[in-house]
């Protein structure tokens, strides 16, 4: 049985990779004050439309798209890499669409991911140890006592960045920019200069074919509004529980608890403790919520975790997003999938490929083979549907620019290759021409499933 639950309930619970050396806590204090006096980032409708699409993909009617930065930055805040992020989201959901014939669920990585678990507390550099880098809602990335001071003011300029941010995302998504003649030319315009351009060339001219066929019929932006309009959803770790539980409104239409920092809240592997302060906190919030599940989770935990969290087992409530490594997956996932089934758990069960699959280069450099992260993806496409389960969605850190991170792939990354863009303040990321590859190879499991379907129901 639990308690009645409260925004700030979490804080008598044990709570970790939450910085505890803010120099003036009386400081913190007075700014999580003055976030609760600003405006919702999104509102309680949007999370709960959210919802909804989530449990169409729980029924297996919908796949999930999430995907943006490992962590949000103030230096790389710009318009353009904003726009060059989504565009690649909406030129991915298009390929995975047309082939799943299904709804896909546009979640981005953005407007408040910047704070990051780190596996140490601390970080040395020639005999000098200074906190570690956890985000710059916390402090800074310069290897300096000032810059690596968690300071409370980040908070108030990561509010303010997330909330520029979703004002551009609304315009792009709402103002004819994701036009889908638009979304296509951007795809079209990847497959040209793909080195894997012939592969995905048959996929895109019937997707071409489509849209022609559609405008000869009258289906056209102008008199489908749905044709230049998307809904795009946002999404960050719900790690600074000071900052979230100042952004937790009630709604006024149901007087539940929202947390208004974005649409969908995640609980990362290093915090998802049943009797943590991140499970507390997220267990009241009517969010959709995310449960990441690496080789770590015990399945009777993880059982555990969706009583505590779903308890009345809500359809679009619960995404589970697996990150074992391509080496992992396969013993295990469906350890974690079987009991989930037994009990009857209304889930989503999502893939994220890239954080067991990352290895440090002999020059210093983290990176992210491709081939490893398609393959974890590839075999959680394989390993759901044998368990009598759907794979519902992908999780993926990818930028739209053009950075040089992650080795392979449609642009053939090298590891010489990785110094001359390597951007990241946190975990490599896909570039936008990887990410894209990714949706085409996705696409064509998706394509022999919905054609081994067919085949089974005309035998």
């Amino acid at each position: 049985m639990h308690t009645k639950w409260s925004p700030s309930g979490w804080r008598a619970k044990p709570a970790k990779h939450i910085p505890g050396d803010y120099p003036d806590p009386e400081a913190l204090a007075r700014v999580e004050i003055q976030l609760r006096s600003y405006p919702p980032l999104v509102f309680a409708g949007e999370a709960r439309n959210l919802k909804a699409r989530l449990a169409e993909v729980a029924a297996g009617k919908a796949f999930l798209l999430q995907g943006g930065d490992c962590a949000e930055s103030f230096k790389e805040f710009h318009p353009d890499n904003i726009r060059d992020t989504f565009r690649t989201l909406m030129a991915m959901s298009v390929v995975l669409t047309f082939a799943g014939s299904k709804p896909v669920v546009k979640l981005g990585r953005i407007a408040g991911q910047f704070g990051k678990p780190r596996s140490s507390a601390t970080e040395t550099k020639d005999g000098v140890t200074l906190p570690s880098y956890r985000g710059d809602n916390i402090n800074g990335m310069e290897f300096t006592p000032e810059s690596r001071t968690p300071d409370p003011e980040r908070l108030v300029k990561a509010y303010s960045q997330s909330a520029a941010t979703l004002n551009l995302i609304r315009a792009f998504a709402n103002g004819g920019y994701a036009d889908l003649h638009n979304v296509h030319r951007w795809m079209l315009g990847f497959v040209e200069g793909s080195t894997q351009g012939k592969r995905y060339r048959e996929l895109a001219d019937r997707i071409t074919e489509s849209i022609q066929f559609m405008e000869a019929c009258g289906i056209t932006p102008e008199s489908v509004p749905q044709m230049k309009q998307v809904d795009v959803y946002t999404s960050h770790e719900a790690l600074l529980l000071g900052y979230e539980e100042a952004m937790t409104r009630v709604d006024s239409t149901s007087g539940d608890y929202y947390d208004t920092s974005a649409h969908f809240l995640w609980i990362g592997d290093r915090t998802r403790q049943p009797d943590g302060a991140h499970v507390e906190f997220a267990r009241g919030v009517k969010n959709p919520i995310g449960i990441k599940c690496g080789p770590s989770l015990d399945p009777e935990e993880l059982l555990r975790l969706i009583d505590i969290l779903n308890p009345a087992n809500e359809p679009g409530r619960i995404t589970l997003i697996a990150r074992f490594g391509s080496d992992k997956v396969e013993q295990g996932l469906a350890k974690l999938v079987r009991p989930v089934l037994r009990e009857g758990k209304a889930v989503v069960w999502s893939c994220d490929p890239m954080h067991g699959n990352t290895f440090e280069t002999a020059t210093g450099f983290k990176t992210r083979p491709f081939d490893r992260i398609l393959a974890e993806v590839r075999a959680f496409m394989n390993i759901l549907p044998a368990e009598g389960a759907y794979p519902g969605g992908v999780h993926v850190e990818m930028t739209g620019q053009q950075v040089t991170e992650c080795l392979g792939g449609a642009t053939a990354v090298t590891e010489e290759d990785l110094s001359s863009r390597y951007h990241t303040h946190c975990d490599p990321r896909l570039n936008g021409a990887q990410a894209i590859d990714l949706a085409f190879l996705i696409a064509e499991h998706l394509r022999g499933v919905r054609v081994g379907e067919a085949q089974a129901r005309a035998g």
